[in-house]
């Protein structure tokens, strides 16, 4: 067995020169996880493109990442080695519209050392003081493009949770975001995830509406003032696409129409008292936890969005 790291601050450096902060929130998403339509990463790189920030928290990634199960990139130019793109696991201050800080955390999902890196975000969390902390990404669900982006959040409050769960009780391969938001409220502090529904048939594609969704969610629970017409734009030209490629298809208009069919059933269903008396063509636990398992099987690394 490895040795245990005793001390959570072994895993990270903090820069020293860090602005007087009062209760700030943490956004973080990790890649390596199911990531359906892109969604974290196109929140992240929209935020990063938008606003000013700068690294003041660096992980150990030595530690924590499997180089040999995700080779870092090399170039090599005519006869030497000319650059190599080192991993980051990172905690990034940026300031919104207004100039409130916030951080974001981001970089590759720990292959090892879950606990570990968990406790060492917590150590963090409560150094920096953290108010709330925010996860967020895409989940591939069976719903259609032509109807609202749902989300599903979950959080170590109730008074935290905005959006009814589709779910019941349900088991699915576990990540160090979800490990993290669960020993986050075992130390009494707040977290809330957000899983943003992809349509299943759209889940290897970036799908800037579920970003979006996203992003609206984000503001809504935290408060902070963030830029959102660039992703509204992608979003509006990527669905005009998505139509143009459906019309005509008369395979995929069927599976669309279906789609609809049984997520207006479930929508009605939802506003009356007996949720049950339509859900029974909603994925069961056994069959999410399935599509989560083929959805990770098919996942040759994070991809970026043109």
């Amino acid at each position: 067995m490895g040795e245990k790291l005793l001390n959570p601050e072994d895993l990270y450096e903090l820069d020293t020169d860090i602005p007087e902060m009062t209760g700030p929130v943490l956004l973080h998403s990790l890649d390596g996880f199911v990531d359906a339509g892109s969604t974290g990463q196109l929140v992240r790189e929209h935020l990063l493109e938008a606003l000013e920030h700068r690294v003041i928290a660096r992980f150990d990634v030595d530690s924590l990442i499997d180089y040999r199960a995700r080779r870092p990139s090399m170039t090599f130019d005519r006869d030497h080695w000319a650059s190599y793109d080192a991993p980051e696991l990172v905690v990034r201050l940026l300031r919104d519209d207004v100039g409130s800080p916030f951080l974001m955390l981001s970089g590759p999902e720990p292959d090892r050392l879950w606990e570990g890196f968990t406790g060492a975000v917590v150590h963090l969390v409560e150094r920096l003081g953290v108010e709330l902390a925010v996860g967020f990404h895409g989940i591939p669900m069976g719903v259609p493009h032509t109807r609202p982006v749902g989300l599903t959040s979950h959080a170590t409050r109730p008074e935290l949770v905005t959006r009814n769960s589709w779910f019941d009780k349900v088991q699915v391969p576990g990540s160090a975001a979800g490990l993290l938001e669960l020993r986050l409220g075992e130390a009494g502090h707040d977290a809330l995830g957000l899983a943003v529904h992809v349509p299943h048939y759209l889940a290897q594609s970036a799908y800037p509406a579920a970003a979006l969704a996203a992003l609206e969610a984000i503001v809504a629970a935290t408060g902070l003032v963030l830029p959102t017409e660039r992703l509204r734009e992608a979003a509006a030209r990527t669905d005009a696409d998505i139509a143009e490629q459906v019309e005509g298809n008369d395979e995929v208009e069927k599976v669309v129409h279906a789609l609809e069919q049984q997520y207006d059933a479930f929508a009605g269903a939802s506003e009356r008292e007996n949720l049950l008396a339509e859900a029974q063509d909603m994925p069961t636990a056994e069959e999410l936890g399935a599509e989560f398992e083929r959805f990770l099987a098919e996942q040759d690394g994070p991809e970026t969005p043109s």
